[in-house]
C-alpha cells in the first residue's frame, strides 16, 4: 500500500480489545450468579418488565453464556415472567 492513502485509521494490535462485552453481559452475569445459590427444585422468577431486552434475546444470551461456562440451565417463560433453573 505504499504511496496510497489509507481509508481507515491504524492502531497498535496491543490496544485492540479482546473478548466480547455484549449488551446482555450484565443481566446474564446476574442471572448466572443468582443460580449459584439455588437449591434443587428451585427456579429464578424474573419479571419480563425488568429485562433490558426481549425474553427471546435474553434467553439466547443466557444460553450462550451458560454453554461457555459449561453450566446447564433450563428456561421457561409465560406472559409475565422468565423462569431459570439449574439442570
Amino acid at each position: 500500500m505504499e504511496g496510497t492513502a489509507r481509508r481507515f485509521n491504524v492502531t497498535e494490535r496491543a490496544s485492540v480489545p479482546t473478548g466480547r462485552n455484549g449488551k446482555h453481559k450484565t443481566i446474564t452475569a446476574q442471572i448466572l450468579d443468582n443460580l449459584e445459590g439455588l437449591s434443587s427444585g428451585q427456579a429464578l422468577k424474573i419479571a419480563l418488565s425488568e429485562l433490558p431486552d426481549t425474553k427471546i434475546n435474553i434467553r439466547s444470551a443466557l444460553s450462550r453464556a451458560s454453554h461457555k461456562m459449561g453450566k446447564a440451565v433450563g428456561t421457561a417463560a409465560d406472559d409475565d415472567y422468565l423462569y431459570v433453573w439449574n439442570l
